[in-house]
């Protein structure tokens, strides 16, 4: 199963000195951080901006070569993650033929937002990555039940998301992750 998200925003990392891009699933309440280089976040972000560069960048440049050859980009899906690096693929129609292309998930975002194709996420790197957002409205927890604890744990991955301390984000999902999988024993 796949998950319709948008590109929420572009952010700089202030711990890491690393960009992020911050994909939105606006049914379920998740956010996916991806860790993107320089030029990626560049060109997402001037995409975003609807700001276009006195010359084409690289993604501007895939993009008319897709259009000049009539090649449409119907989808990019972020389907994979694997010891903390993203996976994606393109999904490209000529002619009534359809092909799939690897590629790394910023390279796509960039392109997606370009071409006006969605962007999906496979469920399962939701499962593995996604931050949850935690309504303001919930209650502290008095005692520390593992449910309690795994929504106070969402509550602080959220703070961390918001202030963008993304690393504390990674450490925090680890944490819930782990006591996702306690809980899935008992």
């Amino acid at each position: 199963m796949i998950v319709a998200v948008r590109v929420e925003k572009v952010t700089l990392d202030t711990s890491t000195n690393r960009f992020v891009v911050i994909l939105r699933d606006d049914v379920n309440k998740r956010w996916l951080p991806i860790v993107v280089g320089s030029a990626e976040a560049q060109a997402i972000a001037l995409q975003l901006e609807n700001i276009s560069p006195p010359r084409p960048l690289t993604h501007d440049l895939m993009k008319n070569l897709l259009d000049t050859v009539g090649i449409k980009v119907t989808r990019i899906i972020v389907n994979d993650l694997r010891e903390n690096t993203y996976y994606a693929v393109i999904d490209l129609k000529s002619n009534g033929s359809k092909k799939e292309v690897d590629a790394r998930p910023s390279d796509a975002i960039a392109l997606a937002l370009r071409m006006h194709a969605p962007i999906f996420v496979a469920e399962e790197v939701m499962r593995k990555a996604a931050i949850r957002e935690v309504a303001e409205d919930e209650e502290e927890a008095v005692e520390q039940s593992p449910m309690q604890r795994l929504e106070e744990l969402n509550r602080e991955l959220e703070k961390a998301v918001k202030e963008e301390r993304f690393e504390d984000a990674a450490r925090i999902r680890d944490k819930i992750n782990e006591l996702k999988k306690e809980l899935d024993k008992n």
